[in-house]
């Protein structure tokens, strides 16, 4: 166990990550448990087999044992969210790695073990590995040197050794973890490394590029946009439309290439009312008028605050909003700080809002905002013996005696019980006294800088330089914290109003077997009640919802979504509660993948026919005229001119028009030649070339294909793994497995 927290500590080797995939121990029968092993998904298919659930709980379990550490070691609470992005780490890495594993077998990859000792020990021509980094590097300079590269591969080696060559069955599977962890990701490096050999720019594509960019065309025209017929004047009738449905549902553009659905929500926040806040504020005033001439703060503040929290001492700091050190201290809003700043010790300053409190603060102090300071720990173990304690007084005031600038870390290698400052020569940064033991923490923020002290804490006798004080000032201050929240008669109105809109979107929404009137009818009744409505896609192969504040109301859209019989219209049965909101949804789309259904592509082909239709009335006014001018002149539209390349599809002052800037550079497109009307993205334009400047001769084109080639190399990987994805079909059934919603 020892060589393990060894790795933990020394190396940056995160045994709680290595090993994910092939972790051999077996978690308690957990089909049973869960049942997640049932049915044709399970948890999720890659390449149509189901992922193995222990593997799964495995990886998550150490995903979440190095969240949680991270989450420690930054002072930060292991959230909610970070756990669910754990769980999606987790996944993924199952997901690749049973792709990449079939790749690797299909082309003979492999990792020898003299291939894996060198990989892992920077040799025959390896890199350090970033995990590996903090063996390798000095412990004074944080710098790699060839001196602590030789310590650091005997240290390394000494560590793996022992590992791998304990008896304990914790260690052989960590061990067996690590292996095959840095296994899989040489193999990885070596997969990505031939797919990168293949990335070639012919001379041909780099002369296309150089052409693309260098030749230019002037052209002068005239642009009608499709805004100028407003979309009421352009009439579609449901026959019309439908035939053009016909006609195109087997367009690539229509084509579902995923099976999806769509769920609509709206929001109802319980907030204080009116009648709620004028209570509260009757009542702060009362307390702030108390606290003000209260002349034993600590007993106010228990009495009255709902956070019931009094430190009489620089615990008490408190540090603005979005500070680094906010999760350690009360806060207060970025907007008070300088009156917070400027205020005299005895001040009442609010009441402010933080979060779902307001809060009245009174000063009782300041602190200063930033302190940096070095130090020799001569710890006493916390023994009570005046014989202990004794030696190492008589030792520190020796110490402090001979210590000099010069000499502190030398002094602090030999001397000091701090092991964790110790590694940078004694120095402790940014840290606020607060931080601190009280006697530590005041002398830092009191002493004369840049000048030796000793100070007895109940660690032991420290000797003490500070070398940094920010002049700038922090409060410290006794506070009432009080919850605003909406009263009970506030939230049964609340849930009066909401039930009633439900009642009428069930009542009104039943009545039509319409799918695309459903729809209208619940964007109407939302938009009735003052409320609005937000759309919430869900893949089928992957459903994932967002922004809500609670995985329970996460949930139950998923229900409302994949239920049983659901269908359009489907609503939910109540309405779900999210902290301080109710919400409210509706099934407004299932789509199957393949062609679409009328429902599904109703809005979208209609927009396109008032589009076909606005250019065919714009097309035929401006067909006639013998030139742009008297064009222009006949719409009462100016001539406009720009600058236009093959590789940029863009004209100026319009917008983005790929199909024509392609014409433009077709062979047919001479000087001087004027086009008919033409169908753009944005309106119809009238273009004539004016002027055609080709680009300078060259007979190289390397700048060209090294730029093409480096994009090609960068895009390989991205691309190859969501390739490889498509191809293994992954569905991810996690939340519909746990939900018993799919099997």
């Amino acid at each position: 166990m020892a060589i393990i927290g060894k790795i933990r500590a020394k190396s940056g080797l995160l045994v709680g990550v290595v090993g994910l995939a092939l972790a051999t121990f077996i978690l308690s029968d957990y089909q049973q448990m869960l049942g997640i092993n049932e049915g044709e998904y399970g948890i999720g298919t890659v390449y149509g087999e189901k992922v193995d659930p222990k593997d799964y709980t495995i990886a998550s379990n150490k995903f979440q044992e190095q969240g949680r550490n991270q989450a420690m070691q930054n002072n930060k609470e292991f959230t909610d969210a970070d756990m669910e992005t754990a769980n999606d780490n987790s996944w993924n890495y199952l997901v690749d790695s049973t792709i990449l594993s079939k790749e690797y077998n299909a082309l003979g990859i492999s990792v020898s073990e003299r291939e894996f000792n060198a990989y892992l020990l920077a040799t025959d021509g390896f890199n350090i590995i970033q995990d590996l980094n903090q063996f390798f590097v000095d412990s004074l300079t944080g710098a790699v040197s060839p001196q602590s590269m030789v310590e650091g591969r005997k240290k390394l080696q000494s560590t793996l050794t022992k590992l791998k060559t304990s008896k304990e069955p914790q260690a052989v599977q960590q061990w067996n973890g690590t292996k095959q962890y840095y296994t899989d990701t040489r193999k990885r490096e070596k997969y990505f490394g031939l797919l990168d050999q293949a990335a070639y720019v012919t001379n041909l594509e780099a002369a296309d590029k150089y052409y693309a960019a260098k030749e230019t065309k002037s052209i002068s025209f005239v642009f009608r946009p499709y805004s100028d017929i407003a979309d009421a004047n352009v009439k579609v009738s449901d026959k019309e439309l439908r035939a053009y449905y016909e006609e195109h549902k087997a367009d690539k553009k229509y084509a579902i290439r995923s099976s999806s659905r769509e769920v609509k929500v709206f929001d109802v926040v319980v907030a204080p009312s009116k009648a709620d806040t004028t209570k509260m504020n009757k009542t702060l005033n009362e307390l702030k008028a108390g606290f003000i001439t209260s002349t034993n703060d600590s007993l106010y503040v228990l009495r009255n605050s709902d956070v019931k929290v009094y430190f009489n001492n620089k615990r008490s700091t408190a540090v603005p909003e979005g500070n680094p050190k906010s999760n350690q201290y009360q806060t207060y809003p970025i907007s008070y700080d300088t009156i917070f700043k400027l205020a005299a010790i005895g001040q009442v300053v609010g009441p402010y809002a933080m979060k779902e409190n307001m809060v009245i603060s009174k000063v009782i102090g300041f602190t200063p905002s930033r302190l940096k300071a070095r130090h020799i720990l001569l710890a006493t173990g916390g023994s009570k013996d005046a014989k202990v304690i004794e030696a190492k007084r008589k030792t520190a005031d020796s110490l402090l005696k001979v210590i000099n600038t010069d000499n502190f870390v030398a002094i602090s290698d030999k001397f000091s019980d701090d092991t964790q400052s110790k590694k940078a020569g004694g120095v402790i940064d940014n840290f606020l006294e607060g931080d601190m033991v009280a006697e530590f923490g005041s002398y830092c923020a009191t002493a004369p800088l840049n000048k030796f002290g000793v100070v007895k804490t109940e660690f032991g006798f420290h000797i003490v330089e500070v070398l940094e004080r920010d002049a700038s000032k922090l409060p410290v201050l006794a506070s009432i914290s009080k919850q605003f929240k909406a009263s009970e008669e506030t939230i049964s109105n609340k849930e009066s109003e909401i039930n009633n809109i439900l009642y009428k979107l069930d009542r009104k929404v039943g009545k039509t077997t319409d799918l695309i009137k459903k729809v209208s009818l619940f964007d109407t009744i939302v938009r009735q009640a003052n409320y609005v409505a937000r759309s919430i896609s869900l893949e089928d192969k992957a459903p994932k919802t967002y922004g809500f504040m609670t995985s329970m109301a996460s949930d139950k859209i998923l229900e409302l979504a994949y239920s049983e019989g659901v269908e359009v219209g489907s609503l939910t049965t109540y309405p779900i509660k999210d902290k301080d909101k109710y919400i409210i949804g509706m099934v407004t789309s299932i789509k199957e993948e393949g062609e679409p259904t009328y429902e599904n592509v109703k809005a979208e082909m209609e927009r396109e026919l008032i589009i076909e239709k606005k250019a065919k009335r714009l097309m035929n006014q401006m067909s006639k005229g013998n030139s742009l001018k008297a064009v222009a002149k006949k719409c009462n539209v100016l001539v406009q001119n720009a600058e236009i390349t093959f590789a940029n599809p863009q004209i100026a002052n319009v917008g983005y028009e790929p199909e024509i800037i392609g014409m433009l550079f077709s062979s047919v497109m001479k000087k001087g030649k004027r086009t008919l009307p033409l169908k753009g993205k944005s309106g119809v334009y009238m273009i004539q070339v004016m002027k055609m400047t080709k680009a300078p001769a060259s007979t190289s084109f390397k700048v060209e294909r090294d730029e093409m080639t480096k994009t090609l190399k960068g895009s390989f990987q991205g691309q190859a793994i969501g390739a490889l994805r498509k191809t293994a079909k992954v569905i991810d059934n996690r939340k519909l497995n746990e939900l018993r919603l799919r099997f």
